[in-house]
């Protein structure tokens, strides 16, 4: 049995498409109204905020994988995250199952943005950042201590068929399809990687069915060509066949609208992935299995064509 947690989002959905390629066992989907995405799923209810529920949804796994994607809220986060994976890690330990938990990048903070490694310090610079690090942490100890056998398997801002918590779709694509002009934070001639949700979930899958990945940090495979806002803005404006064009809201402005739009606000502090060159390098993932990820303009492509954005 391998199971996912929190399976019903961008990342869970596709990691369950990718799964039945490496692996044989029956795949369990959880969350609190799981679907099938393959006939052979199984399927479990549960409240993953609840230790009992999540002990039963790990009980019997091999590989147990946490895909959760919690509401871009900082208070939610500081009180959902430390509950939800010192119950994770426990159940993985008591029913020995091998964790590989599905992470973002907001652990690593500053410059450190500027070229990101499997070796980029812990180093957050954001609260949200602070608890993602305290969640990287959490696993790294348990791993360190020999009770754990574990992935942390990276990935930055992505996007893809399924829109769910994909800024870049908010912010160019539904913008785009709006006859809107698409959006952009603080400078849109930096460079920003952005990961094609297919390739994180077959990534995700590969890892954790290979049995040598475990005990490490992993960045999934993301494009090595990493384009600026504006690059992204015309790679969808040609695929929507919409006229090219961005309009750039600045720091100072994600605050102040911040007070009528909350998820602005929300994200004002995450400004530095996006006021300065922000690079995933997923070198290591591709060399160690030949894995070649799709060009930013095929994902761009495939993603349009899939939801009929013309």
């Amino acid at each position: 049995m391998q199971t996912i947690l929190g399976a019903g989002g961008a990342i869970g959905v596709e990691l369950a498409k990718a799964l039945p390629q490496y692996t044989t066992d029956t795949i369990r989907l959880v969350s609190r109204h799981p679907k099938k995405v393959n006939d052979t799923d199984a399927l479990l209810s549960a409240d993953l905020n609840n230790w009992d529920q999540v002990s039963r949804a790990v009980a019997g796994s091999a590989v147990t994988y946490l895909t959760v994607g919690y509401d871009y809220h900082t208070k939610l986060w500081q009180e959902r995250w430390p509950v939800l994976i010192k119950n994770v890690v426990e159940a993985c330990i008591q029913h020995e199952s091998k964790l590989v938990f599905f992470d973002n990048v907001y652990a690593i903070g500053g410059d450190n943005v500027l070229h990101i490694t499997e070796s980029s310090p812990i180093s957050p610079s954001s609260k949200k950042g602070e608890v993602r690090a305290a969640v990287d942490r959490h696993i790294l100890e348990a791993v360190e201590a020999g009770k754990l056998d574990a992935i942390i398997a990276r990935a930055p801002d992505f996007f893809g068929p399924i829109k769910d918590k994909s800024l870049t779709m908010n912010l160019i694509y539904d913008n785009m399809v709006k006859g809107k002009k698409a959006q952009w934070f603080c400078n849109a001639d930096k460079l920003h990687s952005t990961g094609y949700t297919p390739d994180l979930g077959t990534g995700t899958a590969i890892l954790g069915n290979t049995p040598t990945a475990y005990n490490q940090i992993w960045n999934l495979p993301v494009d090595t060509h990493a384009p600026t806002g504006r690059e992204w803005t015309a790679l969808f404006a040609h695929e929507l066949q919409k006229p090219n064009g961005v309009q750039v809201l600045p720091g100072w402005g994600m605050w102040a609208l911040g007070l009528f739009v909350p998820i602005l606000k929300e994200m004002h502090e995450m400004r530095y992935q996006y006021d300065r060159d922000y690079f995933f390098d997923s070198a290591k993932f591709s060399k160690a299995f030949g894995y070649t990820p799709t060009t930013n303009a095929k994902a761009v492509k495939q993603t349009v064509a899939a939801l009929g954005g013309r």
